[in-house]
């Protein structure tokens, strides 16, 4: 007795956002953990971090320009560098920040000291000078912060985090901050919409 053949017709993907943001961060934990919270089934962004075992501005830079080189962004679509301003020199961080000021849809993400300065700005105004002391006061309000943090928690606080942030970013820097500070509320004021049900 003969088979009839089933015909298998292959459904074309859809985009289920309207704008694509590639972070390629420094961390493969803690930034991948936090700008997931912005990838939801409803939301009109996708967040796509890019990660490896370098750490170095040149090794993020590098990434960056391997994912433009395989994958063709669309008008939209948006290229961001997250990083830390660590023990990096003034030459590599320009040397990335040169490099994202050539398009208008790279951009560049930095933290002065670290990104657990960020973290801490959705509790507390605080200009902590080193990463140690960061960490220190951020653990005051996240005891278990190195074990396991709830980001989805930090959603609620993101508006005090990104007007403190502006605050200490005044005059804003059109490159990064010398002193304590950071310019990540430039991309969560593109990815955070209160408005969009998450």
């Amino acid at each position: 007795m003969g088979r009839s053949r089933r015909s298998f017709k292959r459904r074309l993907g859809t985009r289920r956002y309207k704008r694509l943001f590639v972070l390629v961060t420094e961390g493969c934990t803690t930034e991948p953990e936090y700008f997931g919270m912005f990838n939801t089934s409803k939301t009109v962004i996708r967040v796509k971090c890019l990660c490896g075992k370098g750490s170095s501005p040149e090794y993020v830079l590098r990434k960056a320009k391997e994912y433009i080189s395989r994958n063709q962004l669309r008008k939209t679509d948006e290229i961001w560098l997250v990083v830390d301003k660590d023990n990096w020199t003034d030459s590599q961080l320009n040397n990335i920040f040169f490099w994202t000021d050539s398009a208008n849809n790279r951009s560049l993400a930095l933290s002065n000291p670290c990104f657990e300065l960020w973290l801490l700005l959705h509790f507390e105004d605080a200009t902590p000078a080193t990463a140690e002391e960061c960490i220190r006061r951020l653990k005051r309000f996240l005891p278990n912060y190195d074990k396991s943090v709830k980001y989805k928690d930090f959603l609620s606080k993101i508006s005090n985090a990104i007007q403190r942030a502006k605050t200490k970013d005044q005059p804003p820097c059109r490159d990064y901050p010398r002193a304590a500070g950071t310019t990540v509320y430039r991309l969560v004021e593109k990815l955070h919409q209160p408005g969009e049900p998450t």
